[in-house]
Parts: C-alpha cells; sequence; structure tokens
C-alpha cells in the first residue's frame, strides 16, 4: 500500500529559508526541538544548536533571524500539525456533537509520535508547547507580530473548534472565548501537574484533564442551549 506524502506547510514569513527544504533545515528542526527541551527558551542559542549538529551558529542563522522566530516557527507547525490531524479525522462526521467531540479528542489528549514526520518528535514538541509556548505572544511586540500574522496557526484551529460550537448551538455567544480557554486550561494543567502540583487535580499517575475539560465545553453549551 501506498503511503500518502504529507507536508506541514508554514507561512514563509517565519523563516528566512525553508528548513523543511534541505537536510540541514530538518535537522536544525530535530535538534532545536530536543535542545529548547533540554535546555529552555532562555538558555537556548543558536550557537549551542550549531555545537550540536556539528556545524557553525551561521548555518543555523541562514534559516532563522533569531531564536524568537525558531520557537514561532516550531509553534506554528505544531498547531498545522494538529489542525490537519483534527480535519482529517472530523471529516468523516455529519453529526455535530460527534464532530466535536472527535475534535477535543485531539485537543485534549496527549500526542502520540507520528512516523509521517521523522524529522520531528512530536512528543517533545508538545512539551516545548506547554513550557514555552506563552513566551512567544506574552511580549511587548505582540500586537505587531499578530498584524502580520505570526500567531495564524494557532488562531485558526480556534476558529475551527469555534465553528463546530456553534453548529451545535447556534445561539451561544462566547464560542472563541470557550475554545481558547480550553485549549490555555489543557497546556497550564499539564505544566501545574509536572512543577506545580498543588495548582491541579491531574497528575501522571491519573490524567483527568480530558474529561474536566469536555465536561466544561459541552455543559458550556447545553446552559446556554
Amino acid at each position: 500500500m501506498k503511503h500518502l506524502s504529507i507536508n506541514i506547510v508554514i507561512d514563509a514569513y517565519l523563516y528566512k529559508k525553508d528548513p523543511d527544504s534541505s537536510e540541514l533545515g530538518r535537522k536544525i528542526l530535530t535538534n532545536s526541538i530536543e535542545l529548547l527541551n533540554t535546555l529552555g527558551f532562555e538558555d537556548f542559542t543558536f550557537k549551542k544548536l550549531g555545537l550540536q549538529i556539528g556545524s557553525n551558529e551561521s548555518s543555523v542563522y541562514r534559516y532563522f533571524e533569531n531564536k524568537h522566530m525558531l520557537l514561532l516557527y516550531l509553534l506554528s507547525w505544531y498547531w498545522s500539525w494538529k489542525e490537519y490531524k483534527l480535519v482529517f479525522a472530523t471529516g468523516m462526521y455529519m453529526n455535530s456533537k460527534d464532530k466535536l467531540t472527535t475534535a477535543l479528542d485531539i485537543l485534549l489528549k496527549k500526542v502520540e509520535q507520528d512516523e509521517s514526520f521523522s524529522y520531528i518528535d512530536e512528543v517533545l514538541l508538545e512539551k516545548i508547547v506547554v513550557a514555552e509556548g506563552p513566551k512567544a505572544y506574552h511580549i511587548k511586540d505582540v500586537d505587531s507580530e499578530n498584524a502580520k500574522g505570526y500567531y495564524k496557526a494557532y488562531k485558526r484551529i480556534v476558529q475551527r473548534v469555534s465553528d463546530m460550537v456553534m453548529e451545535l448551538n447556534p445561539s451561544f455567544e462566547y464560542p472563541h472565548m470557550l475554545v481558547s480557554t480550553v485549549i490555555e486550561g489543557v497546556l497550564k494543567q499539564r505544566y501545574f501537574s509536572e512543577h506545580l502540583p498543588t495548582l491541579t487535580d491531574t497528575s501522571d499517575k491519573e490524567d483527568v484533564i480530558e474529561f474536566f475539560y469536555k465536561n466544561l465545553v459541552f455543559k458550556a453549551i447545553t446552559i446556554s442551549g
């Protein structure tokens, strides 16, 4: 059986040279995910990345202007990948509730390795989204970067799921608020469970995040209806 070739397309303004276009570029992505997960965004540098891939840091600068743009690229890749999975999974459903339930599954469940992309470790990438994601937009330049479309992938997936909420309950007044709260809440609860456990009721042994947020979504929609 022939496997489909899948390509996650990232907007060109997030990079100087498409890292998916060369072996070195894909090596940069693979190792940047590993290094960001190990060091954290603050201690991560292109010099350290260059040492890890056995190249000069100047080679990394040929692909990305700085580490902030690299982080934005990785976040955009993650949300675009989530969107691809969401669209593929919900395309078969005609029932609005089934469609929304499936979309929530994709947003709430911990990710598993996707063999379609050998150079991206989605499990590690999700850890980066959880730990480092807010640093991409909790910045002074957030308005100008938003105007340039830097957060488009994230906003796009929020819109898709918001549309599903409205399909189920057209009178619901706060679809974007609900969906973005769920997404941000999931990320925070994952972080709390690992680092600040007294702020949550979930843990590595018992993950109740999916149950909690699914109930939150459907109760909010039902009460409004």
